[in-house]
């Protein structure tokens, strides 16, 4: 039964007044130090108003500080991170091991695959010992191509190599440092980039003469990491956000030598539920913008050569989506109007409403169309069915064929095909079992290549068993699951499971292979993908039935799939963890509030679980678009539904499982003084005996630590958490 308010806000009232309470000790385990007492926030009175007068208690709205310089606040976060340190010494020797596992299991000297654009071959490198990448180019030349590329790379033969960006040299001396895109300009010259050193996504424009390495003194503020050059090789287009709500609000454009301030306003979003971004077209012929809400979308184009006029290729209108690329004279139209898991449409290239838009590849109820891309002499759709991937050729004289997949559970998709005028079409395929895989498939002569798999040094993929299943919900929908384990696993009820889910914006969590949890299969942990509605997997319809006024059945199906798995044997019903992050968060606070009993261990990072005061927020970043997402606070029907499920207004006095939940300083996707607050409600309402762990990385934002090894220092210590916890380490 849930405590009235006004006793909740009693009992806390009463614990707070004593750090070494009764209820701190009773949180000890075999795993705590027995000095270890968690930090007690306090409380200050503090009311959230609705518009149509709804009133809540939040006594612990004075953690939030935009500027992140209060020092109470500061003070209880390092307290927390203290309190941390001390639960987690003890497991030191395995976060250790962890993590030299994990990394060890990486090629340090690394390359991604090239490929070729305007006559180069872009990559990333990394090298030994560093943390991050190193992007480059090499001019094409006959015989060359990304096999051959890669096998110097290998050899370290590197003299036709041009360095285009060293962020190991860029990131020195900084906590957090992050390229997120770069460009270079139609005549291979102008190189532009974006970059973060505090981890917010408000990136910095900057430019560099690729001839002569000078840097150019022109730098942008406060901006999204979309670039796109006009054909006069001076002018790029970026768009500006927002200083306070970071959302992307105007697009302009530059002129190399100019001062930033004198930048053109090219347009303007006044609708603040829309995304906006940047990019050309398959052809290079056109230059794009394009603005998304949850449920409706907009473009504008103009002349890549002559970017002066953007005309708008069909206007907005709610519940009608669409997004489009222009090749072979024609515009390509992917869309659910009338079409609720998409269709593909053409129209001609002054098209400039939907009336002119043509059939061309039509909807099916049990296809979901995900991605096109274009080529001279073919088209390449991602689709999904059944809840996995397929990718369909479809030639141009109208054959079709889908390219094949040889495991139960997989992960396929479109890859980074540069250019149009080839006869390969390039994908990635992975599974829970086998590492990220990029192939290339011969459309003419059916030939396939692997181009590269993800080194995973010391693993034998022959050693694990992916497996898919299906889970009746108690509504009795047919839930997909996917399963890794090591081998020698018997489903006899006694494994300790790692469930993981998302179930939102439509996102497909799909099975691909996770380097990390390697560690876990290896201590005989069974780890399971629920892939609940919220997401895509099955269709648009699997997105709807999780979302707004049915955002309930997200969190009743991973409740559900945990039921299934253990009924089945696949693990014992008190070795049970679920993980979620952001969305995710949400996810596992709302299942921590609803069945805590069905689970041991609950980690989650970056968590979502102040719904109703953030989406209550405007100045907040992606709040108002959003609405159509979780539903408008501001309506009294939004309002009731959204607290019935939010994990901080539903905390319980009752005992809750073990936690470790983790946030960034910084985060500018979910603000950290949810997460804290959310903590410290928990600490005085738990009556369980098992540790909260709260671990704020002072330096980061939502994506965690910068750099392909400091990352998981941090996943290896909640993953010892989770072992401790379970009693697999």
């Amino acid at each position: 039964m849930k405590l009235p308010l006004t006793f909740a806000l009693a009992l806390l009232m009463t614990t707070a007044c004593s750090p070494s309470s009764d209820h701190a000790a009773d949180q000890a385990t075999a795993s705590t130090p027995v000095d270890a007492v968690p930090p007690v926030a306090e409380l200050r009175a503090h009311q959230v108003t609705s518009p149509h007068g709804a009133v809540r208690d939040d006594e612990y709205y004075w953690l939030r500080d935009d500027t992140r310089e209060d020092a109470d606040m500061l003070a209880y976060l390092n307290a927390e991170n203290a309190y941390a340190d001390a639960v987690m010494a003890s497991s030191k020797p395995l976060q250790g091991k962890l993590y030299e596992e994990i990394v060890g299991r990486i090629r340090q000297d690394d390359s991604s695959v090239p490929f070729r654009e305007r006559g180069y071959w872009y990559y990333s490198r990394f090298e030994t010992g560093k943390d991050y990448p190193v992007y480059a180019r090499r001019a094409d030349a006959e015989g060359v191509d990304a096999l051959s590329i890669q096998q110097t790379n290998d050899a370290g033969d590197f003299a036709a190599e041009q360095v285009l960006l060293d962020v190991n040299t860029m990131a020195e001396g900084k906590d957090f440092f992050s390229v997120a895109n770069y460009e270079t300009s139609p005549d291979n010259r102008i190189l532009a980039w974006a970059e973060d050193d505090v981890g917010r996504r408000q990136y910095v424009i900057r430019f560099k003469d690729l001839e002569t390495g000078e840097t150019f003194e022109d730098e942008i503020r406060g901006v999204s990491a979309g670039l796109v050059w006009a054909d006069d090789n001076r002018t790029l287009f970026y768009v500006e956000n927002d200083p306070e709500t970071l959302l992307t609000v105007r697009v302009k454009k530059h002129v190399l030598g100019t001062p930033a301030s004198e930048d053109v306003l090219v347009y303007e979003e006044k609708d603040d539920s829309f995304y906006m971004g940047i990019g050309r077209t398959r052809d290079d012929a056109y230059i794009c913008i394009y603005v998304q809400s949850t449920v409706s979308s907009e473009m504008r184009c103009a002349p890549a050569a002559d970017p002066a006029q953007f005309t708008v290729l069909a206007e907005r209108e709610r519940d009608v989506e669409y997004d489009a690329d222009h090749h072979d004279g024609r515009w390509v139209i992917r869309t659910n109007w009338d079409a609720p898991n998409f269709r593909v449409m053409t129209a001609p290239s002054s098209a400039t409403s939907r009336g002119e838009w043509q059939d061309w590849l039509a909807h099916s109820e049990a296809v979901f169309i995900e991605d096109v891309e274009l080529f001279d002499g073919f088209t390449a759709i991602g689709e999904r069915s059944e809840g996995l991937e397929r990718v369909r050729v479809i030639r141009a004289d109208g054959a079709e064929e889908y390219v094949k997949a040889d495991e139960p559970a997989y992960s396929m998709g479109l890859s980074m095909n540069s250019e149009p005028d080839t006869e390969w079409l390039r994908y990635g395929y992975t599974s829970l079992t086998t590492p990220a895989t990029t192939y290339e498939m011969n459309v003419v002569t059916g030939e396939r290549r692997e181009l590269k798999q993800q080194p995973v040094i010391g693993y034998d993929p022959e050693q694990y068993t992916t497996e898919r299943l299906w889970a009746t919900a108690r509504d009795g929908t047919k839930v997909p699951v996917s399963l890794v384990y090591r081998n020698g696993f018997e489903r006899d009820g006694t494994a300790p499971l790692l469930q993981y889910g998302y179930g939102s914006y439509g996102m497909s969590m799909d099975p691909g292979f996770n380097l990390p949890v390697v560690s876990l299969l290896d201590r005989g942990v069974v780890y399971a993908i629920a892939h609940i509605r919220g997401g895509q997997e099955m269709g648009r319809t699997w997105y709807d039935q999780g979302k707004l006024f049915n955002k309930i059945n997200t969190f009743t199906d991973f409740i559900d799939v945990t039921d299934h798995l253990v009924a089945k044997g696949y693990a014992a019903p008190d070795r049970v963890a679920a993980y979620g992050g952001s969305a995710g968060g949400l996810l596992v606070g709302a299942v921590a509030n609803m069945a805590p009993d069905k689970y041991r261990v609950i980690l989650s990072q970056v968590p979502f679980v102040d719904v109703v005061t953030t989406m209550l927020d405007r100045g907040i970043p992606l709040t108002t678009n959003e609405y159509d997402e979780w539903g408008n606070p501001e309506e009294p029907e939004a309002y009731r539904y959204m607290l019935s499920y939010s994990p901080y207004d539903n905390l319980e006095q009752k005992a809750y499982p073990a936690m470790f939940v983790g946030t960034g300083l910084w985060d500018s996707q979910v603000q950290y003084w949810e997460p804290a607050k959310y903590v410290a409600r928990l600490r005085v309402l738990n009556t369980g005996e098992y540790p909260i762990v709260f671990r704020t990385n002072m330096d980061a934002g939502h994506g965690g630590k910068s750099g392909r090894f400091r990352r998981y220092e941090e996943l290896s210590e909640m993953y010892a958490f989770l072992l401790d916890q379970l009693g697999a380490d």
